[in-house]
């Protein structure tokens, strides 16, 4: 547990990187404010570790969403680099929430609900690693539901590039834990969650046919979507695989 005054510090610090983002076109003002909440919350419960493990998801997240952007568009790569309040709570929500677990329930030891946050943050980084690596090199996509080639960047897609890119993400965030049996369980955990990402996005997240490009879209159409269920778009597929990813930590670690 930490001072008040650690909590005013995280406050200010993550106004100002919410500020810094924002004015790199990194965040909407929604994104800003959500990214103040969910910083201020990990700032302040998670110590400088914490913050350094978020500093580290944001920053690798936001250079990889402009890298290659030539080739992202020329895909119709529908994933814009900007986020929005939804898009920072699916990433970040489930990973601050845990958090604030040892302040509502005593019993449970700031250790574990550290070991679960680093869990839901590598699961975020593996799928955007996985996301932003695969549509920039990905030689050929494969869709989980169909079997069939699809396009780098589609939602329920799948590349071994992607997939090798996934693992180093989850590492990556796994090199803040303590000690190396904890680091190889956060990258397994948050490699599952960024794997339950794709399968929830291949048979329960709302896509479109568009027959004429010869593509799937997650973009809202009028119509009733070809696949998964309409209210359930990639900020819901998001939230879901980082909880599941904190999940399959506590299976791992009891």
């Amino acid at each position: 547990m930490f001072s008040p005054l650690h909590w005013l510090l995280g406050c200010t610090l993550a106004a100002g990187i919410a500020l810094l983002a924002t004015r790199a076109k990194a965040l909407t003002l929604s994104g800003a404010l959500a990214a103040w909440a969910v910083g201020t919350v990990i700032f302040g419960a998670g110590g400088w570790g914490g913050a350094a493990a978020l500093l580290t998801f944001f920053g690798t997240s936001t250079a990889l969403s402009r890298w290659r952007k030539g080739r992202k568009d020329a895909l119709g790569y529908e994933k814009g680099g900007r986020r929005d309040a939804w898009q920072v709570l699916a990433n970040g929500g489930i990973a601050a929430a845990c958090l604030l677990l040892p302040f509502l329930f005593p019993r449970i030891e700031a250790a574990r609900s550290y070991f679960w946050f680093l869990a839901a943050l590598a699961s975020a980084n593996a799928d955007t690693w996985a996301t932003e690596i695969g549509s920039a090199l990905g030689s050929r996509t494969w869709d989980l539901r169909s079997g069939k080639s699809a396009l780098p960047g589609t939602s329920g897609g799948v590349s071994l590039e992607g997939t090798l890119a996934a693992l180093a993400g989850a590492a990556l965030l796994g090199m803040f834990a303590p000690d190396w049996p904890t680091r190889l369980l956060v990258t397994a955990a948050g490699w599952g969650g960024a794997f339950a990402d794709s399968l929830l996005g291949a048979f329960v997240q709302a896509q479109w046919q568009q027959i004429a490009a010869n593509r799937w879209t997650e973009h809202p159409q009028p119509r009733p979507p070809e696949r998964g269920l309409r209210f359930f778009g990639n900020d819901a597929v998001n939230l879901l695989s980082t909880l599941l990813a904190v999940c399959f930590a506590a299976l791992l670690k009891k």
